[in-house]
């Protein structure tokens, strides 16, 4: 189909491979399906913008308009497993069957790239595209960007969340920047927001030190001090936060900002660094204080005119967040609504205002929100799962399982997409699948309750008592407010003949989740131990429940 592509990243940078592909294919699939090719607008641009006046923006977020200091947000680094599904799947539908491609430096792929080509060789079947990979390869010339190309591959790099490449390359161009200047600042701002984006928190916060070294600005100080502040906020592991060192350098922050000369400077970085502290407030779990700091930091966005619709976004939907969790429900909805009206082509607010109207049981809302957000940009798993825990509640249990394995295709190590489709399966008799998919759950996540449950529930039902009480009494032990645990473990006890154990065992199920069919398995083993009145009491509540 096309030459040998060499995959080193340094010519190009991130997607080299891919680009190669869509330089290739996009003209050919223009001739025979204009459709396929504006389904896919957002990864093509992304991975190969010269291809640009070929594949009109369909789905453009506001960020694309706004100016240097008004895009603020970073994409998650999950964002590329996206773009990559959303590629390979305009590359499985747009070759011929029967083609292949072979691709040479391997090794010295970007990140994209290397994710690229796992997901294409994952999800492409060999028959329709035959992928040969080489780890080595002929070795390109040096590198001799200067300062200016640089940047303008950093700045792509930051749009489109190549976080690896951000971090990479910005480390380059401060190296061939001065110390302390305008045009440093600005590769060492991107460098530390990657390298923090990526988990390389003692990377980051080296360079946050470099420029406290570097420079006397204030303005580059208070957003040293907010980065350095958000390394401890922000991450994922709570065993690694240092909240109080996260508090005193976003104390420094505020300071600054509020000093700073020119007005709307000051509102913005001001709300800005408020909105860090509300953060640092709320993993304390002192919400009242968190809304405090939002609802100024909003009061202060008002005084920036139509300047930074990006940050006043992100302000709405925080407090949203915030009001929903202190049950405000109408006023969170209410600012979820305005955050989506300021940029309708961001999915992440569509999904937390679905989930808030599934909580509340405004079923029809709640799916047109997770269906916005599927349809707002390149494949997103968590749109496809909170679909299928709404058709599970609902009983749409085969489009629930679709939904299942819609994610599980796009993303082999969502846990949870496992956890739930064995649970499913497992309800609906189909065993063999389920235990496939708890086998699958355990290598990611070993002795993990929720699948345990699951297999101790798939070992009583084959007869297999021992190997069920080994799984079943493991996921109580581990998660002992997990109510189907004890509940399976009562079903096991009844079937083992312990009568009185599968009583105690239902009632603490019921305790942690009073559930209908838990009520109908404790009746069952009362009447067995000849205790009518009591079963007939937990009939009646099975009854009201359903």
């Amino acid at each position: 189909m096309t030459p040998l592509i060499d995959g080193h990243r340094r010519p190009r940078g991130p997607y080299t491979v891919a680009a190669a592909l869509l330089r290739h294919l996009v003209p050919q699939a223009l001739e025979r399906d204009g459709d396929l090719v504006a389904a896919h607008d957002i990864e093509i641009r992304a991975a190969a913008p010269e291809l640009a006046d070929l594949v009109p923006a369909r789905r453009v977020t506001i960020d694309a308009g706004l100016s240097d200091d008004e895009r603020i947000l970073v994409p998650a680094p999950r964002r590329t497993l996206r773009l990559a599904n959303g590629l390979a799947e305009f590359f499985r539908d747009a070759v011929r069957p029967g083609e292949a491609i072979a691709v040479c430096n391997g090794t010295e792929a970007d990140p994209t790239d290397t994710e690229l080509l796992d997901v294409m060789m994952r999800r492409i079947p060999p028959e329709t595209l035959a992928i040969t990979l080489y780890s080595g390869g002929p070795e390109p010339p040096p590198d001799t960007r200067g300062a200016d190309e640089l940047w303008a591959l950093v700045d792509r790099c930051m749009r489109d969340g190549f976080l690896h490449a951000a971090a990479e390359l910005g480390e380059r161009g401060m190296s061939r920047t001065e110390p302390g200047g305008e045009r440093w600042w600005r590769f060492a701002q991107r460098t530390a927001t990657a390298l923090g984006g990526l988990g390389r928190t003692d990377d980051a916060r080296a360079v946050w030190d470099r420029v406290r070294s570097a420079s006397q600005d204030p303005a580059m100080h208070a957003a040293s001090a907010y980065g350095t502040a958000m390394l401890d906020a922000r991450d994922p592991d709570p065993a690694r936060r240092d909240l109080s060192r996260a508090r005193r350098w976003i104390n420094e922050a505020i300071a600054i900002s509020s000093l700073l000369p020119e007005p709307l400077d000051r509102a913005f970085k001001l709300g800005f660094d408020r909105n860090g502290l509300a953060l640092i407030e709320l993993r304390h779990g002192r919400l009242g204080a968190a809304l405090s700091l939002v609802e100024s930091a909003l009061e202060l966005a008002g005084e920036l005119g139509e300047r930074h619709p990006l940050h006043k976004m992100v302000l709405l939907a925080n407090r949203a967040q915030l009001l929903a969790a202190l049950g405000h429900v109408k006023e969170a909805l209410e600012d979820y609504t305005a955050a989506i009206a300021l940029d309708p082509a961001f999915p992440d607010y569509y999904l937390e205002r679905g989930n808030l109207l599934f909580k509340l049981g405004r079923h029809e809302e709640a799916l047109a929100d997770f269906e916005r957000a599927i349809r707002a940009g390149p494949p997103l798993p968590e749109a496809y799962y909170n679909r299928a825990e709404l058709r599970t509640v609902r009983g749409d249990i085969e489009e629930a399982l679709a939904d299942l394995a819609r994610v599980i295709e796009l993303d082999p190590t969502y846990l949870d997409a496992y956890i739930n489709r064995a649970g499913l399966l497992a309800a609906a008799d189909r065993d063999e699948e389920a235990r496939a998919d708890v086998a699958a759950g355990l290598v990611l996540a070993p002795g993990n309750p929720h699948l345990l449950t699951v297999l101790g529930q798939l070992e009583t039902a084959a007869g297999r008592l021992g190997e069920a009480r080994e799984a079943l009494e493991l996921a109580v032990e581990r998660a002992p407010g997990l109510a189907a645990a004890w509940g399976n473990r009562g079903v096991l006890r009844y079937a083992a003949g312990d009568l009185e154990g599968a009583v105690d065992d239902l009632s603490q199920a019921i305790e942690l989740q009073p559930e209908p069919d838990l009520y109908t398995n404790r009746a069952v083993a009362l009447r067995a131990l000849g205790r009518d009145a009591e079963a007939e009491a937990d009939e009646r509540r099975a009854s009201r429940l359903s």
